[in-house]
């Protein structure tokens, strides 16, 4: 005969996992069911986020390039700068002596170290418009300016 300690537990346990497994099973469903529920919604989020993409890149193609807003802005950026330079065939100090600041400026903008004030980034607005040759006569007759002037202790 079985000693009846060992079948005693026994049944305790057998008894405790059948109960267990029943409180266990609506549990269970009800993860299932918030699993599927979560796989849903990130169906749905993918979708939506593909349809706002969508949407924002054919609003961009629909909107004008330069709202009426901004109008009298100008957008400097430190390649534009080094394009612009370099397209007009000047150096740093040119640029600065065109615009009315010093060529030191002009890096510190193009190492994004420092921004062009209002005043300059209208002077650098000017400049986009014109050419070489323009480029040239404008620093030709700055320089016959300033020979011009008298030399003296307060006209530097």
């Amino acid at each position: 005969m079985p000693n009846i300690a060992v079948a005693f537990r026994d049944e305790i346990t057998r008894l405790a996992r059948k109960e267990i497994r029943r409180e266990c099973a609506p549990l269970r469903k009800t993860i299932v069911r918030q699993r599927q529920e979560l796989a849903a919604l990130k169906v749905a989020l993918g979708q939506a986020v593909r349809d706002l993409s969508r949407v924002t890149k054919a609003m961009a193609v629909a909107t004008p390039a330069k709202p009426a807003a901004d109008a009298g802005r100008q957008r400097i950026t430190a390649q534009g700068l080094k394009s612009l330079r370099s397209r007009l065939g000047i150096s740093a100090g040119e640029f600065g002596a065109l615009i009315g600041v010093s060529g030191q400026s002009v890096y510190a903008w193009e190492q994004e170290r420092s921004y062009p004030r209002a005043a300059a980034v209208a002077a650098i607005a000017q400049l986009r418009g014109i050419g070489k040759k323009d480029v040239r006569q404008r620093l030709e007759a700055r320089a016959a300016e300033r020979s011009a002037r008298p030399k003296g202790k307060g006209n530097r």
